[in-house]
């Protein structure tokens, strides 16, 4: 069962992830509001619903044009299924209070994504924000109704693959532990209260709601996990409802902005309009795009940025992706390197039909998946295909600025015509010593002057090619299921957990 989750969740990024677990809630909500479960009908929720949709998207539309900004449909309707489960449903068609409040709702949350930023980088949980504007401005709170106990067992349940999906169970515990401690804590010596305030606090009340959608968007996160935790541990705090300043007591999208200033704060701000250059074939299928920056970028080799293209009718992998950058600090050019497989997703279709000339949009650069600063750390570098672009990054650093590591590079292919970035790995161990073990899995494609390896690399492979395996830090690149059996065989060798750093991208499809 897990695994077929797992491969689901493969198949779609983190946005669209999101997006249908909204849209499931939305189809729970209104069977339960024809059979009578939930307090509001199922025609209310929804005539609520497309209301909101169509401000929102019009008003998208607008801002779109009038800042000459792309269009992303797809984070639009999120923004405005999130409206949907805060803002109560419409009483009768004529409910003035639903009304405005959905429609300045709708348009201060889309305005949001363009005038509440900075570079072109929102600072706000749009949601949260139009929230707050309504309850300042209007004096109209929204009541989050989809903290019920009947929607509980749907809000959870999807919510956790969402979690899933990003691998960010980080942040989100720190939140709904933090949360939990200040907002029980007081009741400690009442059991009848803490019983009673428990279930208030996780069942019937926006918490998981909240932590699932509206905390983990990636645009109001912090980039590096003890931040991610940090950021979770002050909104939880925040979130309780003891916690004031003085008289002022801090609401639940009042605690999420207060996160997201956090983390703008302690953020990369840069939002990228990349021009591409060239487009290389540097292996079967496989090309190296160059772009041009629109300002320098500042990264550590092995980080990923967020790639968004304009494509028109995306599928269900949607048209942002993550991808690593495949270019060393040391160079001018940006570099994405990228594998085309057949029947491709239209991002990458789009992406291979790009011209010079052409733009993507980057940002949220991010990523642990970075050299330790002791240069003396001895390393491994375990690469499937095209997960070597993180290796390609960190390689030509150390090239460019002549640093010596002890580094040993398992790059692993089907074939020969498979191998990328050979020239690059080739250079490194004539001036470094860097060395790489090219290994080939397709026995039969294998050249008779082959002077690498034959077959997939293993726990034998490893211990004759790095005798002192135990005492190196290894990183892993590549499919999912790739470096979940290197993760094993590394842990079945007495490597240390601490010693095996995985690549990841969130939202990786």
């Amino acid at each position: 069962m897990i695994n077929a989750i797992d491969k689901f969740l493969s198949r779609i990024t983190m946005y669209r992830v999101v997006l249908y677990y909204l849209v499931l809630l939305f189809v729970v909500a209104v069977i339960f509001g024809f059979l009578g479960i939930l307090p509001y009908s199922g025609i209310s929720i929804i005539l609520s619903t497309l209301f909101i949709l169509a401000i929102c998207l019009i008003t998208n539309y607008i801002f779109a044009w009038a800042f000459d900004a792309q269009i992303n449909l797809e984070s639009a309707y999120i923004t405005a299924l999130i409206l949907v489960f805060l803002i109560t449903p419409l009483k009768t068609l004529s409910d003035v209070t639903f009304l405005s409040i959905a429609f300045w709702g709708s348009v201060w949350a889309m305005a949001s994504k363009y005038i509440f930023a900075i570079k072109n980088k929102h600072v706000f949980n749009p949601a949260a924000l139009a929230v707050v504007l309504t309850e300042v401005v209007l004096h109209q709170s929204a009541s989050w109704w989809v903290g019920t106990m009947s929607m509980f067992p749907f809000v959870l349940f999807g919510g956790l693959l969402v979690v899933r999906k990003l691998l960010r169970f980080d942040f989100v515990i720190s939140f709904l532990v933090v949360a939990g401690i200040f907002s029980l804590a007081p009741h400690l010596n009442s059991a009848s209260s803490l019983l009673n305030l428990s279930k208030n606090l996780f069942i019937i009340s926006p918490l998981f709601f909240m932590a699932f959608v509206m905390l983990t968007e990636p645009l109001t996160t912090p980039p590096k996990r003890w931040l991610r935790v940090a950021y979770g541990a002050l909104v939880g705090l925040l979130f309780a409802p003891g916690i004031h300043v003085g008289s002022f007591y801090f609401t639940p999208e009042l605690a999420l902005l207060s996160g997201n200033l956090f983390a703008y704060l302690v953020s990369p701000k840069q939002k990228l309009i990349l021009t591409l250059q060239d487009k290389q074939l540097v292996g079967t299928d496989t090309y190296d795009f160059i772009f041009k920056p629109s300002e320098p970028l500042i990264f550590e080799p092995g980080q990923y940025l967020e790639w968004t293209l304009g494509s028109k009718g995306a599928d269900s992998r949607g048209n942002r992706r993550y991808f690593t950058i495949s270019s060393s600090p040391t160079e001018p050019e940006i570099h994405m390197g990228i594998k085309f497989y057949p029947e491709p997703s239209t991002f990458k279709t789009t992406l291979q039909q790009m011209e010079v000339g052409d733009t993507i949009i980057a940002s949220q650069l991010a990523g642990e998946f970075v050299m330790p600063v002791d240069r003396s750390k001895k390393l491994v570098f375990i690469a499937g295909g095209i997960g070597v672009t993180p290796f390609r990054s960190m390689v030509k650093y150390l090239v460019d600025k002549n640093e010596p590591r002890t580094v040993t590079l398992m790059y692993s292919n089907r074939t020969k015509n498979d191998v990328a970035y050979h020239e690059i790995f080739d250079e490194a161990e004539k001036k470094l010593g860097i060395k790489t073990i090219y290994a080939l899995t397709e026995l039969k494609d294998i050249p008779k002057n082959w002077a690498g390896k034959s077959g997939f690399i293993d726990a034998d492979m490893i211990k004759k090619e790095i005798p002192d395996y135990k005492d190196r830090i290894f990183y892993l690149s590549g499919p999912h299921s790739m470096v979940v059996v290197f993760e094993k065989i590394l842990k079945d060798l007495g490597v240390s957990k601490w010693n095996i750093k995985k690549d990841f991208f969130p939202g990786f499809a």
